[in-house]
């Protein structure tokens, strides 16, 4: 195995599973005050706005799960896309499907597509066992999140559901200058689609997972000063879509069915080898 540009390719992988986890709670109470001050002026139709996507936010929030098709381009090469669940109602994990090839993993398992996971967070690669070195005899690859974000980014992504779709959609909600560009078809389904754009300020101690170049994911975006969110509410006041821009990164999600999905839990230790370190040593070589 060549560990080096395995490990490389690796810690961008994880970082393009980060998906749609632009805005956690400290962002929205940033973004929150912001609004407030705001909200003496604040016209009708702005109201309205906040009052869909308060709605589609707590609706979000209480189903605490969803089937999921993600893409996440990274400019060159094709999109990784990745099937499968997203859960945050007792911790931020998901369990999905990605594409072998468009993740440059061939090196690590002859499947065509990679099953991982996010649990606890660390990322969870389901691997073909190596001859040597740490995945020697192991059916899992472990990174965990520092290894992308930076010990203070992987800190600000923690919590019951830091990462999650239903954080981001709390950032929506609370920013104040959303826009409601009329409705759309999405997926055959019908659909209102607003856009915000979040800043440094609006991101809170979140910036210190997407706004610092000197982190993986950082240098992948180049430490993103903005983040644009783009959502569309369909019917039930539930997100049928939503995007993400961090500088040269777009991620897509699209939402197939929310709730009564399994629990995610983490491979067996015994099972799994740990590559943090390697992947860490990766990203310090790239910076």
């Amino acid at each position: 195995m060549k560990l080096r540009y395995t490990a490389t390719w690796v810690g961008l992988t994880a970082a393009a599973m980060v998906a749609a986890t632009a805005c956690g709670s400290q962002g929205a109470k940033t973004a929150a005050e912001t609004a407030d001050k705001a909200a003496d002026t604040a016209v009708s139709r702005m109201d309205t706005i906040m009052a869909v996507l308060s709605r589609a936010t707590d609706r979000t929030e209480e189903l605490g799960s969803a089937e999921v098709r993600m893409s996440t381009d990274l400019g060159p090469g094709e999109p990784i896309s990745m099937d499968g669940t997203y859960s945050w109602g007792d911790g931020y994990a998901f369990d999905v499907e990605m594409d072998t090839e468009a993740a440059r993993m061939q090196a690590l398992t002859d499947s065509p597509t990679v099953r991982t996971l996010f649990v606890d967070g660390a990322y969870y690669y389901d691997v073909d066992p190596q001859p040597s070195g740490p995945l020697a005899g192991k059916e899992w690859m472990r990174i965990d999140g520092s290894a992308v974000f930076g010990d203070a980014g992987a800190n600000a992504l923690s919590g019951s559901a830091g990462g999650s779709p239903s954080a981001s959609m709390k950032g929506l909600k609370y920013a104040s200058n959303v826009e409601d560009l009329g409705k759309e078809t999405v997926n055959g389904r019908s659909a209102t689609h607003y856009r915000a754009v979040l800043d440094r300020s609006d991101m809170g101690r979140l910036k210190d997972a997407y706004g610092d170049a000197g982190n993986l994911f950082g240098q992948m975006t180049g430490g993103s000063t903005t983040v644009t969110m783009d959502v569309w509410v369909g019917g039930k006041d539930l997100p049928v879509r939503m995007t993400q821009e961090f500088g040269a990164m777009k991620v897509t999600m699209d939402f197939d069915r929310f709730g009564a999905t399994e629990e995610i839990v983490a491979p067996p230790a015994a099972q799994t080898g740990d590559l943090t370190q390697e992947v860490k040593d990766a990203g310090a070589q790239q910076g």
